[in-house]
């Protein structure tokens, strides 16, 4: 095996033409070298063995050994970053979730995978993300086995011991804010992060939270109704025109922004295509924004794993307001690109790792 600066990548799919348009668009990065491909799941095992990879993108659906059974190997067998290539479907949706929760860290939607892409910038952005997440190969990995033991000590009743984390400031300080709003981003890494956090909020949380999570159409539906099976407070995709409540968890919906207006006695929730010049649509800066406008200094900013620094500009204002700021901390992130905006930027009240990150935003109530 031939020592390279570049990023590693192996590339698994039952198609062809998937496999040479999914390793063009890899290799038309410098940084980037894709050494092998795998024709199916069984392939694809053997050659994370054989070739080590730094990454590897794997297809879902599979003949002989499909994309979720390949993934469960590796990370039993040789812990790798895995990028799952899924399909915009509903279906494709459910199963890309349950590959995030079984390790994987990342997906590839398969629109995103040809070679034609319209968009350059997201495509750009997507090749730097698979760097970024090869140079941590090792933490994620090692977070990664973390996250399995513990959920399989959970399922068998045993106890494992807790990271070291940093005590919690007074919550008498906290309460001073009366927060009446929680606004959070998230976008590389953060389905599982939002899982962490959305699942232990109580049911009666005082106030309403506004997520925005980087995905497409479809996978946030599938990401609300996953998380609200999982959770005490109500979770769900947002709707045009609905009143935002306490107690309820709204995700923006993939390709629509999500913003607040005035209501009779009620912010009402509307989704909108303006503006439309921005990077991701969901975007965290308009949400936040948004947020900010109608609470102001009540409103709890959190940002969590993800490339890029969506949401750096709405918590720069929060902050300047003397609103409150949580980011995610670099060892627990997937990728520490937004959350390290806020902590270069200077705004961050709190810096948590990922499992405290619920009991600082309850700390606030």
């Amino acid at each position: 095996m031939t020592k390279t600066n570049k990023t590693r990548v192996l590339v698994v799919d039952d198609s062809a033409f998937m496999r040479k348009a999914i390793t063009m668009m890899l290799e038309s990065d410098p940084e980037i070298e894709v050494v092998g491909t795998g024709r199916d799941g069984e392939d694809g095992v053997r050659k994370v063995k054989e070739l080590k990879p730094d990454l590897v993108t794997m297809d879902v659906e599979m003949p002989r050994m499909d994309g979720l059974s390949a993934l469960r190997r590796i990370m039993d067998e040789e812990p790798t970053p895995v990028m799952m290539v899924s399909s915009i479907t509903t279906e494709g949706a459910k199963t890309t979730l349950e590959a995030l929760d079984l390790g994987a860290v990342d997906f590839i939607p398969k629109e995103l995978s040809f070679v034609s892409l319209d968009i350059v910038n997201i495509k750009d952005d997507l090749l730097e993300k698979i760097k970024n997440i090869a140079r941590r190969k090792s933490i994620l990995m090692a977070r990664a086995r973390q996250r399995l033991n513990w959920k399989k000590a959970t399922k068998s009743g045993r106890q494992v011991a807790s990271t070291a984390v940093t005590p919690l400031a007074k919550k008498s300080d906290r309460r001073r804010f009366a927060i009446k709003a929680i606004a959070l981003g998230s976008s590389t890494g953060g389905p599982p992060a939002l899982q962490t956090v959305v699942t232990r909020l109580p049911k009666n949380l005082p106030v309403p939270m506004f997520i925005v999570q980087h995905m497409p159409p479809k996978f946030t539906k599938s990401l609300a109704d996953r998380l609200n099976s999982l959770s005490q407070v109500t979770v769900s995709e947002a709707r045009n025109g609905e009143e935002a409540l306490a107690g309820h968890v709204y995700i923006a919906p993939g390709d629509s922004h999500m913003i607040l207006t005035p209501g009779a006695t009620k912010p009402i929730i509307r989704l909108t295509q303006s503006p439309a010049d921005t990077l991701y649509k969901p975007c965290v800066n308009v949400m936040m924004d948004s947020v900010v406008k109608k609470f102001g200094k009540r409103t709890l900013g959190v940002v969590l794993t993800g490339m890029g620094n969506d949401g750096f500009e709405a918590c720069k204002e929060l902050h300047r307001q003397g609103g409150q700021v949580i980011a995610q901390d670099e060892d627990t992130c997937v990728v520490y690109g937004m959350p390290r905006a806020i902590v270069e930027g200077e705004i961050a009240d709190i810096v948590a790792p990922i499992e405290r990150v619920t009991d600082e935003i309850l700390s606030y109530f």
